[in-house]
C-alpha cells in the first residue's frame, strides 16, 4: 500500500452471536487489509462474567476462537489482520488459546493482546463495591502499539466499540496522539461498522423501499470503512453482497446509541454534529467533517452485578371483557402472594386483540406479571403455583403462554468513571513484551455543545394525520436503564418541519410509556436528526429484563408508528 491508499477495515460481528460465517466471507469475498469483530455488549459481559465463576480460565467469546479454526490460516495467506473483542473478561486467555490453535495446525501466527481494563479485583478500592465484572473502555492506542509491534491478531478485552477501527488506522497512518480531526473521523467510520450488518440494510426503517430498489436483504453483506490518512472514511461492502450502503444506512447508524453532538471516548471527542455525508456511488458513501476535541479525564467503567430472582407468567386473556378478566387475575394473584410478596412486581396488558376476530389468537391479549426478589425461593415455584392454582378458578378461559418455571437469576448494570491515570493500560505484544500505554496527554471536561439555531419552520398549509414513518426514520437502542430514540428525514423541507414539531412534549405525547420519565433533546442539523435520550425507560437495564422490548430496538418503529399532523407538501 501507499500512502495515497486508503485502509480498509472491515467488520464481520456485531454481537455475540452474530452470523459464524461473516468472517470467511469478509476474508474470501473482496479486498482486506483488517478484519475487525465487536462481540461484546452489556448484557454480553454479564453472560462471560457467570462463564468466569464457572471456569476461571473461560471468559471470552468462544465462537470466536471456533471461527479461527476455520479461517486463521485464510487470514494469514492474504495478509489480513484481525482486531476484535473477543477477549471479552479473559484476553490473555484467549490469546493462549489462539496460539496453541496456531500451534497445534501449524501456522506462524503473532498474537497480541490488550489488558488493563478488568477492574474487578480493585472494584472496592475504586468505589465500586462488590460487582460481578467491573471494565473500564479502554481506547485504541494499545492495539495500535500490538499492530507495531507485529501482531496478525490482536484481541482485547473491554475497549470502545470504534477502538477496533481507530487503533489498526492510527497504527497504519502513523498518527499522534493528538490528531484529533483525524481519530475522530475514524470514531466515527467505527461507529458505523461496529454493529455489522446495520450499516448495510438491517434493522433499517426503509427496508421496503431497498428491496423494491432491487437490493437483496435476506442476507446482508458486512460493511467495509475505507478511512483515509486524514480520517476521512468511505463506507462500502464487498461487491456483489447483500443488502446496501446508502446515506440513510449510514445516518442511521450514526444516531444509534448515541447523546448529543459530542461523542466522547478515551483518546478523542468526536464532533459528530459536524459529520458530512455524501453519496460517493452505488454502496459508497462519504464520512468526512467530523473535528475532534481533546477526550475527557475519565474513563466509562461498565459494571455488572447480580441483582437478585426474578420470574415471570402470561396469562393469556380472549374474546370479551379483556380489562374485567385482567382485574381478576391481578387480584387473586395479589392475594395467593399476600403471606410472602416478591420485592417488586410488574403487570403489563397488551391489548392484542381484537373485535369480531376470525382467528382466535386475533382475540387475545396477553398479560404479563414479572416478580422479583432477593430470595430465589419467593419467585420460585410458588410463585409459578400461585399462577397455576388459579386455572380452574381464574377468568374464563384461562392459559398461559408457557409452562411456568422456576426463579432465574438476573444482572444489573450499572455504570461509573475513573481517572484515567488510575488504569493501567497494556500493550503485550507477540512475544510476550509488556508495553504501557499512558493515557491521553491532554484532556477536556465534557459539556453540551450548544443548542444550534432551529432552521426556519415550514409556511402553514394543509396537513394531513400519517404515521412520523411516512416521512421519518429512527434507530433506537439501550444505555443501561435509559434508551436513545434517533430520528431522521431525507429533505430539508422536512427537516424544517421535523425540528418543529417533534419536541420533547410532543414526543412524550406519542411515546406515553416516557410521560414519567427524563426526557432529553439533542439537535443535529447535518444528519437532519434530533435525537432522544430517554434516562429509566428500561429500569435497571437488558439484564433485568423488566421491559416487553428489554433493549429499546424496537421503540423507534413504535415511535414511526405513531400518528401526526404532517404538511401534505411533505407526502
Amino acid at each position: 500500500m501507499t500512502g495515497d491508499e486508503p485502509l480498509r477495515i472491515g467488520n464481520a460481528s456485531g454481537f455475540y452471536g452474530d452470523r459464524r460465517s461473516a468472517v470467511h466471507e469478509m476474508l474470501t469475498e473482496g479486498p482486506l487489509d483488517v478484519l475487525t469483530g465487536d462481540y461484546l455488549a452489556e448484557l454480553t459481559m454479564l453472560i462471560l462474567g457467570r462463564d468466569r465463576m464457572k471456569d476461571p480460565t473461560r471468559g471470552y467469546a468462544k465462537t470466536f476462537l471456533r471461527q479461527m479454526e476455520e479461517n486463521l490460516g485464510v487470514a494469514l495467506d492474504r495478509g489480513v489482520k484481525i482486531v476484535v473483542n473477543a477477549g471479552g473478561l479473559n484476553p490473555a486467555g484467549l490469546a493462549r488459546a489462539l496460539r496453541d490453535l496456531a500451534e497445534r495446525v501449524q501456522l506462524d501466527a503473532a498474537v497480541a493482546h490488550v489488558a488493563g481494563d478488568d477492574l474487578l479485583d480493585r472494584a472496592a478500592e475504586l468505589g465500586f463495591g462488590e460487582p460481578l465484572t467491573a471494565n473500564a473502555y479502554l481506547g485504541a492506542w494499545g492495539i495500535a502499539e500490538c499492530l507495531r509491534g507485529g501482531a496478525d491478531v490482536v484481541v482485547t478485552g473491554r475497549v470502545t466499540d470504534a477502538s477496533l477501527v481507530v487503533g489498526p488506522a492510527a497504527a497504519h497512518f502513523g498518527w499522534a496522539r493528538d490528531d484529533y480531526d483525524a481519530l475522530a473521523g475514524a470514531v466515527a467510520a467505527g461507529h458505523v461498522v461496529e454493529c455489522g450488518a446495520q450499516a448495510t440494510g438491517g434493522n433499517y426503517s426503509f427496508f421496503t423501499e431497498l428491496t423494491e430498489a432491487g437490493h437483496d436483504l435476506g442476507r446482508p453483506g458486512f460493511p467495509i470503512a475505507e478511512v483515509h490518512a486524514d480520517g476521512s472514511s468511505v463506507i462500502t461492502k464487498h461487491e456483489g453482497t447483500g443488502g446496501a450502503v446508502t446515506v440513510g444506512t449510514v445516518t442511521a447508524q450514526l444516531l444509534y446509541e448515541i447523546a448529543g453532538g459530542r461523542y466522547a471516548g478515551p483518546d478523542v471527542t468526536a464532533r459528530f454534529d459536524e459529520i458530512e455525508l455524501s453519496r460517493l456511488g452505488p454502496d459508497r458513501v462519504r464520512i468526512s467533517g467530523t473535528r475532534g476535541e481533546p477526550p475527557p479525564p475519565a474513563l466509562k467503567v461498565g459494571l455488572n452485578s447480580l441483582g437478585g430472582f426474578r420470574n415471570q407468567v402470561e396469562f393469556v386473556l380472549t374474546g370479551l371483557d379483556i380489562e374485567a378478566k385482567a382485574a381478576l387475575v391481578r387480584g387473586q394473584m395479589d392475594s395467593a402472594l399476600a403471606d410472602t410478596p416478591p420485592a417488586e412486581v410488574r403487570w403489563s396488558l397488551a391489548r392484542t386483540d381484537r373485535a369480531d376476530a376470525e382467528v382466535e389468537e386475533e382475540a387475545s391479549a396477553v398479560l404479563r406479571c414479572v416478580a422479583k426478589d432477593p430470595d430465589s425461593a419467593v419467585v420460585g415455584r410458588a410463585f409459578s403455583g400461585a399462577a397455576v392454582e388459579l386455572a380452574l378458578a381464574g377468568y374464563p378461559g384461562f392459559h398461559m403462554t408457557a409452562p411456568p418455571a422456576d426463579a432465574a437469576p438476573y444482572g444489573v448494570f450499572t455504570s461509573s468513571w475513573v481517572d484515567a491515570a488510575a488504569v493501567e493500560h497494556l500493550a503485550v505484544l507477540p512475544d510476550g513484551e509488556r508495553i504501557p500505554v499512558p493515557p491521553a496527554p491532554e484532556t477536556r471536561e465534557l459539556r453540551p455543545v450548544e443548542e444550534p439555531p432551529l432552521p426556519e419552520p415550514l409556511p402553514d398549509g394543509p396537513t394531513r394525520t400519517a404515521p412520523l414513518g411516512r416521512i421519518a426514520g429512527a434507530r433506537s437502542g439501550d444505555k443501561g436503564g435509559s434508551a436513545n430514540i434517533g430520528v431522521w428525514v431525507r429533505t430539508d423541507e422536512a427537516w424544517r418541519w421535523l425540528a418543529h414539531t417533534l419536541t420533547v412534549a410532543e414526543f412524550r405525547r406519542m411515546l406515553p410509556e416516557t410521560a414519567d420519565l427524563e426526557v432529553t433533546r439533542y439537535l443535529l442539523p447535518r444528519l437532519r436528526a434530533v435525537n432522544f435520550v430517554v434516562d429509566g425507560l428500561l429500569g435497571e437495564g437488558v439484564a433485568a429484563q423488566v421491559r416487553f422490548d428489554p433493549q429499546a430496538k424496537a421503540v423507534g418503529e413504535w415511535l414511526r408508528a405513531r400518528c401526526v399532523d404532517i404538511p401534505e407538501v411533505l407526502l
